[in-house]
């Protein structure tokens, strides 16, 4: 779905092999999602739950196990990427996102290597590479972005991790010649309020994740690089706590992407809310941290801990899926 008006886009955090063959096309064309992402974990769901890659697994036998996960993933990528490329060609949507091994993370030339390799294997312009925001992974997007890469910077808990990727790309992007390819910022969202809603007052419940999310996406508009937009990411609500589609309507900001499940998707649309918010002000997101702090909350430990965590689980379902396709 796209507010075309305030440059709003929706994106499917989603790819399964039948999904992409039937469903995706419908909500495609019905205008429901502008775009799609992918991560370890959506793909150790796919590859070792649905029955539509035991063909393609049969035909890979004695391919090497990363082998058979780049052979199954690239063919979803491209797949994905045939049905967005019309958005693609029209306007700053039509993109779908592969992420590089998570064992790279911090290995910058390892993470360049992998970024370039999966860039051309996959051979569509509407394909982003997604890679960590680690310090390996600054200099990653510096140098891919500098090659006419679109990337996708993940993983994003902490103003300082933004502001690293928008220097990364800021300085790619200067080297540049003719067409420049684009990236996001992506900005994970509702981890915060599941860590710390448990020990916060009623009045702060349910607001960190989007507070911080707010001032980091007042930081990337005031950087104002026009290749570059925030991407709301782990926006969906576990439990009865919230509305399905809560960090969803409370992040509808101004040249944003938001990237969620289909469940929440569904919930979004359900409604026919297509109103924006008023980002909170610098002022009211720091009063915001003051009232954290205030709780004991050490933020830059849960910055710290939550993008651990984040790294930890993506190669843990990466590894997974090697382990049982060998």
């Amino acid at each position: 779905m796209q507010i075309k008006d305030k440059n709003f886009a929706l994106w499917c955090d989603f790819v399964e092999r039948d999904f992409l063959k039937n469903d995706f096309s419908s909500l495609i064309n019905d205008g429901e999602i502008n775009g799609a992402t992918s991560n370890p974990a959506i793909f150790k769901n796919a590859f070792l739950t649905s029955s539509a890659y035991e063909e393609s697994k049969s035909k890979l036998k004695g391919k090497s196990s990363k082998e058979v996960y780049e052979s199954l993933a690239i063919e979803d990528i491209k797949l994905a990427s045939e049905v967005l490329l019309p958005l693609y060609e029209k306007d700053d949507d039509g993109f779908i996102s592969i992420e590089v091994d998570p064992n790279l993370c911090y290995d910058t030339k390892e993470t360049i290597e992998e970024g370039r390799k999966l860039y051309k294997s996959i051979d569509v312009p509407n394909v982003m590479i997604k890679i960590p925001a680690t310090d390996a992974g600054y200099e990653a997007m510096e140098v891919l972005i500098s090659e006419g890469i679109n990337i996708n910077a993940t993983l994003i808990f902490s103003p300082t991790q933004a502001k690293l990727c928008l220097d990364a790309f800021e300085k790619g992007l200067a080297k540049v010649e003719g067409k420049k390819p684009k990236a996001v910022i992506s900005v994970f969202v509702s981890r915060f309020d599941r860590l710390l809603d448990p020990s916060l007052p009623e009045n702060l419940k349910g607001k960190t994740g989007i507070v911080n999310a707010t001032k980091i996406y007042n930081m990337i508009e005031k950087r104002a690089v026009n290749e570059v937009r925030t991407l709301f990411a782990s926006t969906g609500v576990k439990g009865d706590e919230y509305p399905k589609d809560y960090y969803i309507t409370q992040l509808v900001f101004p040249r944003s992407i938001n990237t969620a499940s289909l469940e929440t998707i569904q919930a979004y649309l359900s409604t026919n809310n297509t109103s924006t918010k008023t980002p909170l002000s610098q002022s009211e997101t720091e009063e915001f941290f003051a009232q954290l702090k205030n709780e004991s909350v050490d933020i830059d430990k849960v910055y710290d801990n939550l993008l651990n965590d984040g790294l930890k689980a993506f190669v843990e379902a990466y590894n997974q899926i090697l382990q049982e396709i060998s």
